[in-house]
This record gives structure tokens, sequence and C-alpha cells, in this order.
């Protein structure tokens, strides 16, 4: 609740009063009964009206100053905005084969694997978009649902962070996971839908072709946003031997950027190339931009007049004055 003036240029009128306050202030109490000698006022025992017409005259102030008030509408209340988010509905599809393993990120000035950072900046990305209902699959040689479509963000990240390598048969199903992510997003009634893929290498496990599956989310109107995760050329990747000791060995690196430019373009969105942390988190941030959620807003005002009880009491405390000072405390001589 929000308290007003509707018209705060008539409380300049307030400023008239101090003159009158300051004026009664330098004549003293107001006396109850005027007499012509002090001599009189010895055979006076108790001077209880004389204490009383003091206060008159602050009184009559108050009264006048609340007349002003009045007139200056004061008022009570408040805008209720009410925000109606048009969400959009957004499938994210990680890559978590083997090769993700790989250590050419850092996080928090580590060396750390892909998947950890590509973890840390998803995180972020969910964060930042508390109105869009999100879903998270996971892929390598085979599409696995991680999290529906949800509002439930908390849960969502949860889920996230159980994501480990190695839980799968290795591989990189690239069609098989866009098939299955436009699976979910098919039939919804979000007005903006689209899936996320990130992978670090080319398609060769699954039945359908990436390809295919652009084909289909072209026809769904689902744009598919494909990111290459990793450095050109060579990348460090931990390995055991035979005894069971892990140590790092450099291995080719292979992103079939051709075929993630094709499906971005074939769905009217765009492919990225994340080569470090820095340009994952500008990556996304872009995405971010591109895909704004609609907001509806509804204002509404309502304030209530406090005019009519504040104009009401003004009136009465002048009557009381006037009234006191035409019986109990009237001067005498008038």
């Amino acid at each position: 609740m929000t308290f007003r003036f509707a018209n705060p240029e008539w409380l300049w009128l307030l400023v008239l009063l101090l003159p009158l306050a300051l004026w009664h202030g330098r004549q003293g109490a107001t006396a109850a009964i005027r007499y012509p000698s002090v001599a009189v006022l010895r055979s006076v025992s108790r001077p209880t009206r004389s204490r009383v017409g003091g206060w008159l005259p602050g009184l009559k102030l108050l009264a006048l100053a609340l007349l002003i008030a009045a007139l200056a509408r004061p008022q009570m209340g408040g805008t209720d905005s009410r925000i109606h988010p048009s969400g959009i509905d957004i499938m994210l599809a990680l890559d978590v084969s083997g090769s993700m393993q790989s250590l050419d990120f850092r996080l928090d000035g580590a060396a750390a694997n892909r998947l950890d950072v590509v973890r840390s900046v998803v995180r972020q990305f969910i964060q930042g978009r508390p109105n869009d209902r999100m879903g998270l699959l996971i892929f390598a040689g085979e599409p696995y649902l991680v999290s529906p479509l949800t509002l439930d963000h908390a849960w969502l990240l949860g889920s996230l962070e159980r994501v480990q390598i190695g839980d799968m048969q290795d591989g990189t199903a690239i069609g098989s996971a866009l098939a299955a992510g436009l699976n979910r997003l098919r039939g919804q009634q979000a007005k903006s839908k689209i899936l996320i893929l990130m992978t670090d290498g080319q398609n060769n496990a699954g039945a359908i072709t990436p390809l295919s599956a652009a084909e289909a989310a072209r026809a769904l109107g689902i744009k598919v946003y494909t990111i290459g995760i990793g450095v050109r050329g060579e990348a460090p990747v931990p390995v055991r031997d035979a005894f069971g000791n892990q140590r790092i060995v450099m291995e080719h690196v292979d992103v079939d950027e051709d075929t993630l430019k094709r499906i971005a373009s074939a769905t009217g969105a765009r492919f990225y190339r994340a080569t470090d942390t820095d340009s994952l988190k500008r990556i996304y941030a872009e995405i971010d931009t591109l895909e704004k959620t609609a907001f509806t807003v509804h204002s509404s005002e309502h304030w209530d007049e406090w005019y009519p009880a504040v104009s009401s009491l003004g009136l009465i405390l002048l009557g009381i004055a006037l009234l006191l000072e035409l019986t109990t405390l009237r001067r005498l001589p008038a």
C-alpha cells in the first residue's frame, strides 16, 4: 500500500499557517475570561479554563491544516501489475561420449574436462530463465531422457549434476538425439520451441541421420542451435593402461562442423564453436539474447480517497473550537 496526495500543490497553503502559529505563540495563552484588572484574579482559585484556552488556537490551526490536506486529496492504494510470461520450451541435448573427458578446457583456473565446463555454463543458463520450461537429454551411442520439460528448475539442476560419462554405450548418435528431443517438443503449446545440441564428435551411431532429423525439426517449426565442443587439432585425454593407471595422451579432435552447420541452417538457428570456457559462456549468452521470453504485463491502479474523512475531521475540530469559544471558553468582554 502506498500513500500519496493527488493534488499536492494545495499543500503550499500550509505555509500560510506558520505566521498564524507564530502570532498566537507571541500572544501567549488565550484566556477564557478577560478581566480589566489583575487584582480581580486573586479571587479566582482555579485557573483551569485559562489553561484550556491555551490550546484553543492550536485546535483551530490543526483543523485548518486538515482542511488544506483534504484539498490535496490524500489517497491510499497503489498499482497492481501482473506479469504473464509466454515462456519458451527449451530442450538441451548433451553429448556424454568418452571424448567429453578431454581436458582442453579450464574451470576456476584449473584444467577441466568438457562435460564439467558444459555443466557449469548450462547451470547458469537454466538459472537465468526461470519462466521457461526446460528438459534435458544426454546421448552417446543412444539418447537417454534425463528430464522432461519442466518449470521445476531445482530438480532439473539436480539431474544435471548427476550426469556422468561412461554410464552409456559409447558412440555419438547425433541424429537419434535430435529425434528424441524433437519428440519431446512436438505437440507442446509454447509459441517458441528450441533445441540446443552440444557435441564434440561426429555421428557414428543410431538409425536416424542428423540431416533427416533436421528436416523433421524444420517441418515442426523447432529451431536447433548446434554447438561444437573442443579445441581444433589435438586434445589431452585421460586414459587408463592395462594396470589401471591413468595417464594423459594427445588425441585427434574431429567435430563434424559441416553437419552441425547444416542442421542449424535448416532450422533457422545458428552453429557455434566453443574452443574454451569463455567462448562457451559467450555462446550461451548470445542464445539467451536471441531467444528472449515474451511477457504480457497487465497493470491496474486502485486508490482509496481519504479526503472525505480528513475534511470531516477538520470540520469537526473547527466546529468544536468555535463551540468552545462561544460557550465554555467565551471571553468576557467579547
